[in-house]
């Protein structure tokens, strides 16, 4: 019995042991793992590390690279009252002052003139004539887009507010040749208690500049009325004129287009050419520039 127990004692510190060896071989082995696991673990981190910082320069560059337009061709206008020369001021407006009325103007950015004539030949009647001219600049703006653009949709609206006046009769339009960028011809005959006027206006546009050409006249007191023809090829000289008095305000033509946030002109893009701030249609000339007012100004 009692080497049965011994025996038994033995087995039992055996088994102990075993045990003992088992675990202490196994703590390496963990402490391997975790090791490699934190190694792991640390080359992870600075992988997402080097992406975060990636990331952030990406958006750094996007932040940097602000959107950009071109900039627009002219940043002035000469004044509106000395774009004629006198000699076609006499062919248009024989019998009106030396110096034109003055409209609504903001230096090198808008600006009209005007002229009236009356030429008085007592009982055989007398003729009507007068002439406005008014022009608009547009700047390049990155929300409107380039000033020639702008100017465009400017010069079509203009176009379609001619031909759309009130009690116009035998309206037509055409393209006049030679004259800016684009430009077109709208007449039409008005009827007014004083006598039937001729109305010409001439739109046209050069590079982000428009000007509009009004010219009209009238027979009256029994006198004959003016030829149409003859009013609209004056009126085209007159747009002519005023589209070389653009080019020379801007020296040899049009400025270097340069990537630009705005404009180079001297105005802000919101105060000088937006069709939905103040040069918008309804705004942008005098009121005796418009051609629905330059019939009714003889009235």
């Amino acid at each position: 019995m009692q080497r049965r127990a011994e025996r038994d004692q033995g087995a039992q510190r055996a088994k102990r042991l075993h045990r003992v060896l088992v675990c202490a071989a196994a703590v390496p082995v963990m402490l391997i793992a975790s090791g490699c696991s934190s190694d792991s673990g640390s080359g992870d981190s600075g992988s997402g590390g080097d992406k975060a910082a990636g990331a952030g320069a990406t958006v750094s560059a996007s932040e940097s690279a602000a959107p950009t337009v071109q900039a627009a061709a002219y940043n002035s206008l000469p004044e509106a009252c000395g774009v004629l020369s006198k000699k076609t001021l006499k062919s248009l407006v024989p019998e009106a002052p030396k110096s034109g009325k003055k409209g609504t103007a903001e230096a090198g950015t808008r600006g009209s003139c005007s002229w009236s004539s009356l030429d008085n030949n007592g009982v055989k009647g007398s003729q009507f004539r007068w002439l406005n001219v008014s022009l608009l600049r547009f700047e390049s703006d990155t929300s409107r887009g380039t000033g020639e653009a702008q100017a465009q949709k400017y010069y079509d609206q203009q176009i379609q507010d001619a031909k759309s006046v009130a009690g116009a009769k035998n309206a037509k339009s055409q393209a006049v040749a030679g004259t800016g960028d684009a430009a077109t011809l709208v007449r039409y005959d008005l009827k007014k208690k004083e006598g039937a006027f001729k109305q010409q206006t001439v739109v046209t546009r050069v590079e982000n500049v428009v000007v509009t050409v009004d010219y009209n006249g009238a027979g009256l007191a029994g006198d004959k009325a003016p030829s149409a023809d003859t009013l609209g090829k004056l009126a085209g000289q007159a747009a002519k004129e005023t589209v070389s008095a653009v080019s020379a305000a801007n020296g040899e033509g049009a400025a270097t287009p340069a990537p630009s946030d705005s404009a180079s002109g001297s105005k802000a893009p919101s105060k000088s050419a937006s069709p939905s701030a103040s040069a918008s249609p309804s705004k942008s000339a005098s009121k005796s520039a418009s051609p629905s007012k330059s019939a009714a100004k003889t009235s």
